[in-house]
């Protein structure tokens, strides 16, 4: 009789204490845990391999980017009954690993070898971003190659997630019953009102994506604007998108790195969504650089993702997952060390706008264009970076509603010497 989803659903109850709070269905079609749970499939023994070899998160992740572990039911659902046991136990998962001498863990260890053989390690799927750890020094040559890993695989896969506005961010939302593409159009005039766009200025967009803070500065505002970005498909995007909206002579796209920057000063600097890629290491030079290219009284909007502090800030580690697939050399920092860096450069920050919720709202749209299209999706990338996409924007909206993460806008001043910021009385006047 075919037994091998109830003795996987011992097993891992054995080894994390506790009863599995989904269902299991192994290869040879036996289901055990709790009826009407969502079902974590187990399509094969080389899942188990896997983790045999990669204890923990990482050992998850290849299962799942293979398709060798797969979920049916509602993904959210899944994915929050089991953060527990994935993301809040990855240390005690690193931990068993390394307790051969504990007598219950050598029973364990049989039991999944017995279940995983032949116990030969599974090559990691392709779409595997290889010796990332270097990609953490942050020289100009690691980051175009991780900037190339997450943003060169298909503009036509960017439509279908992001939808007609192109915006790879956190939107603005009035209700959650509203469009992705106002919502999107919204956080993009917030922007330009916080940084008080008017016809002649000259605006510089780092990380400027596919064009869309660019264009529609230019279009709206009657700015002049130079966007940098590490991507060459991103780049032909953006400049295709700007000559049909017969901007060419308002708007400048290079594939440029930020540092390489000479043309100052600019009137406003916009980043959206780039600080992320920048680095602990990296940040106070990215904040002095934006700093120098700035004129004095000019505007920097800096909208980023955040995570929580810890009681121990050295012992942060970049998530695995996300390190390996998703932004490899990525790295969050709290908010406080944002602004504190900010500071240090010499801006005067003025105004810091916490949105969290807005992303939450943000994935849960990504996640469901996907879902809506996915052997399109699959088709216009490859079925593993598909399964990428679905589980981390899943796994973030998670994040963020569970206040794991967040997002801020930060609105920073190169103040000069007279200290006339050039703010309104009122910092909210931009509503």
């Amino acid at each position: 009789m075919p037994d091998a989803a109830l003795r996987l659903k011992s097993l891992a109850e054995q080894l994390l204490g506790a009863p599995l709070p989904v269902r299991i269905r192994a290869w040879d079609g036996s289901e055990a845990g709790p009826p009407g749970a969502p079902t974590l499939v187990v399509r094969n023994r080389r899942a188990l391999r896997r983790l045999m070899w990669k204890p923990g998160e990482l050992g998850l992740a290849r299962a799942w980017v293979a398709g060798d572990l797969d979920v049916e039911g509602d993904l959210y659902a899944a994915l929050d009954e089991l953060a527990e046991f994935i993301w809040e136990r990855d240390a005690d998962a690193k931990s068993l690993r390394e307790s051969l001498r504990d007598p219950e863990f050598r029973v364990a260890a049989r039991t999944l070898i017995g279940l995983a053989a032949p116990f030969l390690p599974p090559a990691p799927p392709p779409e595997e971003m290889r010796r990332r750890r270097t990609l953490h020094l942050h020289t100009k040559g690691s980051d175009r190659q991780a900037i190339s890993h997450h943003y060169d695989v298909g503009n036509d896969f960017y439509e279908l997630v992001l939808g007609p506005s192109m915006v790879y961010s956190c939107a603005y939302w009035e209700s959650p019953d509203g469009t992705l593409e106002d919502a999107q159009r919204d956080k993009l005039e917030l922007i330009s009102r916080k940084l008080a766009l008017k016809p002649g200025m000259r605006l510089l967009d780092v990380g400027c994506g596919w064009g869309s803070m660019a264009i529609h500065a230019a279009r709206e505002h009657g700015v002049t604007v130079v966007g940098v970005t590490l991507s060459q498909e991103q780049a032909a995007y953006a400049r295709k998108r700007i000559a049909e909206e017969g901007l060419t002579d308002r708007v400048e796209i290079r594939v440029q790195d930020y540092r390489d920057v000479r043309d100052g000063p600019y009137d406003a600097i916009s980043s959206i969504g780039m600080a992320e890629h920048v680095g602990a290491e990296r940040y106070l030079e990215y904040a002095q650089d934006l700093h120098a290219l700035l004129k004095p009284g000019g505007r920097l909007l800096n909208h980023q993702i955040a995570r929580r502090p810890q009681a121990d800030e050295s012992a942060y580690e970049v998530d695995d997952f996300i390190d390996a697939y998703v932004f490899p050399g990525g790295e969050l920092a709290p908010v406080g060390s944002t602004v504190g860096q900010l500071e240090r450069a010499g801006f005067e920050v003025r105004d810091v706008e916490a949105i969290r919720e807005h992303y939450a709202l943000t994935l849960r749209r990504w996640v469901a264009n996907l879902e809506a299209n996915w052997k399109e999706g699959q088709r216009l990338t490859s079925p593993g970076r598909a399964r990428i996409w679905r589980l981390y924007m899943a796994a973030s909206a998670l994040a963020f509603e569970r206040n794991s993460i967040g997002v801020n806008q930060v609105l920073a001043v190169k103040t000069p010497d007279t200290g006339t910021s050039g703010m309104p009385l009122r910092a909210r006047a931009w509503r």
